[in-house]
């Protein structure tokens, strides 16, 4: 029997990746104006905010990935029912991920190793949230009572059923930000781990005032170019973020701890708050951006995803993930003229800072022969962030990954870091380059 011949695939090669364009919806504090809404709404929203900004042909989009992470019942898939809403093909792919506070990053990345492989050519990333309108269960015992009510077949049997139903079944199971693993909020976990790397009240509330105030600036200078206006149905159009809010020292100061009671040190006044938003980003192979007549704004190059210990280092991802993405893309931490770190809490952001700028904790705890040291703070997240800015946890990769794109074009510089800390002990960096101009 003659053996049969094995064929050799041809490899494609992997393409370069760019951001064409990245747009949200302004980010608002849950409960005002988007409360009426659902995720899709919102979604669709800055979908056809990125339409129209770019006029991409939506015939021409080969995939869409949305990021989500308190999902919608009723439209599971969120990136398919926010696309058909924009009016794309119905024979155009989508699907929604969720990885807690970096799923539009995930989004992105899911595009980029799309495009990188040859796979598609144009891809639509984003993510959404709408926190004021999460879905509240009712309780399992009723929820069991009512699925076998559904079935049963009597009146008789019916009655039976209901008369077991008692007071308590009534009561709701609220959703909570809080580690499933650990059963540990995830402000409780900012609170120790501001006190385990030493980070006061005050520079907490510092940092978050300067977060307030250079948000303040940026809008007020027209910096923040990602926003696009949305006309909400039956109200006013919306065109800017109203979450940021400059306040004083002396005002901070008044505000008791939210988590750790009495003597924490993580307050509303230095967390970021709950958001309503949605994000979208265009991203294209490099021929194809160029051959459609359009000027990238940046490439997307190396990202890495990390996690660890999901409760004493569960906001750390950042420290983790910088070192290791700077070493993929060959560069050190003074190539990077741009920083965009998450900011989930004030007191998480400064622990990473000291963490990243200790050897001892990288030696004991990362496996490393020396720190990677600490972005300086002239470079970092100098438009605001998430605790001005806010933060709709599917939606905030893209503005992170956006606003690294802006940033470099308006200060001159080359490469950005982006980085994001995640429930679950996740974190995630990336590179971004700016497109030759």
């Amino acid at each position: 029997v003659q053996p049969k011949t094995k064929k050799t695939l041809g490899k494609t090669g992997v393409k370069n990746v760019v951001v064409v364009e990245g747009v949200r919806i302004p980010f608002l504090q849950s409960g005002t104006t988007y409360a009426d809404l659902m995720p899709h709404d919102l979604a669709r929203a800055a979908l056809q905010g990125l339409l129209t900004r770019t006029s991409v042909p939506r015939d021409v989009v080969d995939y869409i990935v949305y990021g989500t992470v308190i999902q919608e019942v009723k439209t599971s898939n969120v990136a398919r029912e926010a696309a058909l809403g924009a009016g794309f093909s119905d024979k155009t792919p989508a699907h929604t991920v969720t990885m807690a506070c970096i799923s539009s990053n995930q989004a992105m990345t899911t595009g980029v190793g799309m495009i990188a492989a040859g796979q598609c050519d144009v891809v639509v990333a984003g993510g959404v949230e709408l926190m004021s309108d999460v879905p509240i269960r009712h309780s399992r015992k009723m929820r069991k009572t009512m699925l076998t009510l559904n079935r049963a077949k009597t009146l008789g049997q019916k009655l039976s059923l209901i008369s077991k139903i008692r007071p308590d079944y009534f009561a709701p199971e609220l959703p909570a930000v809080a580690e499933f693993s650990t059963s540990e909020t995830m402000g409780h976990s900012a609170d120790r781990l501001a006190a385990a790397f030493g980070v006061s009240r005050q520079e907490q509330d510092e940092y978050a005032l300067r977060s307030h105030t250079l948000a303040k600036k940026a809008q007020d200078e027209g910096l923040l170019q990602d926003v696009v206006p949305f006309k909400v149905p039956g109200k006013d159009t919306v065109t800017k973020d109203n979450g940021i809010r400059p306040s004083s020292m002396e005002q901070m100061g008044k505000l008791k701890p939210a988590f750790v009671k009495p003597y924490g040190t993580v307050t509303a006044a230095n967390s970021s708050f709950l958001t309503d938003g949605a994000s979208a980003i265009l991203i294209m192979s490099e021929e194809k951006a160029l051959a459609m007549g359009y000027k990238p704004k940046a490439y997307l190059r190396d990202f890495v995803y990390v996690s660890q210990d999901p409760k004493d280092q569960l906001l750390l991802g950042p420290t983790y993930a910088t070192p290791k993405v700077l070493e993929r893309a060959g560069l050190s931490l003074s190539d990077i003229d741009v920083f965009e770190f998450h900011e989930a809490f004030a007191g998480q952001i400064l622990a990473n800072l000291k963490a990243m700028d200790s050897d001892w904790f990288a030696q004991n705890y990362m496996g490393r022969k020396s720190k990677v040291g600490a972005p300086p703070l002239d470079k970092f997240n100098t438009w605001g962030g998430s605790l001005s800015l806010g933060h709709p946890f599917g939606a905030t990769g893209c503005r992170l990954v956006i606003t690294a794109a802006h940033r470099l074009k308006k200060e001159g510089g080359q490469y950005g870091l982006v980085a994001a800390c995640a429930a679950g002990g996740q974190g995630h960096a990336m590179i971004v380059e700016l497109y030759p101009q």
